[in-house]
């Protein structure tokens, strides 16, 4: 459940016992990234929710994942399962994805997605991380393997962009994903330009 007060929105988290307050910072629909888009039926869509982090390094390099097969970058996260809370799911992804445990600095906002061809509304919940101990190995699943997921370390949140400003992501998905998390790197420079 969404309500929208005063530019937030309210989200009931997994738990119904919790709110979570956080600003939107982006809509993405398939009219923003793909041409020839006639009719969206958003009444239709699936949700998942999902969460992501812009995750400062050693140095305050920043961990980005490369996915080799399809041409593009993304920041690190997943989808939350059912029954998780979110700070537990992205502390899973990002020990699955980049093999290093972080503690959450600040929220940066959410990012819907209406995934027309897949009937799909994700609501991603973006934070900014810094990394909490010594990196270990990589867990990532079957799918991820495939595509070729590889950390990339960029030396900065503008190197950050730049990389992911320079993809031209090969399938559906990425154009999503690169759109999504450019708006995220944006969103954590702006905080680190207002401290």
């Amino acid at each position: 459940m969404q309500q929208y007060i005063n530019g937030l929105t309210a989200v009931c988290n997994n738990s119904a016992s919790i709110v979570v307050y956080m600003k939107l910072l982006l809509t993405i629909s398939d009219y923003d990234v793909v041409s020839g888009v006639t009719k969206i039926d958003e009444v239709s869509f699936k949700e998942r929710r999902a969460v992501r982090a812009v995750t400062f390094g050693e140095g305050g390099k920043i961990y980005l994942l490369r996915v080799s097969k399809h041409e593009y970058h993304k920041l690190p996260g997943g989808g939350v399962k059912k029954d998780e809370e979110d700070l537990d799911a992205l502390s899973r992804e990002l020990m699955e994805e980049i093999g290093c445990k972080a503690k959450v600095v600040s929220e940066l906002g959410q990012i819907v997605e209406y995934r027309n061809r897949w009937k799909l509304k994700q609501t991603s919940m973006g934070y900014i991380t810094a990394q909490h101990g010594k990196q270990t190995s990589q867990s990532l699943e079957q799918s991820e393997i495939d595509e070729g997921h590889e950390i990339v370390m960029a030396n900065d949140v503008e190197d950050a962009i730049t990389i992911l400003e320079s993809d031209a992501p090969k399938n559906y998905e990425g154009k999503f994903i690169v759109k999504r998390d450019i708006a995220f790197l944006v969103a954590a420079r702006d905080a680190q330009n207002n401290v």
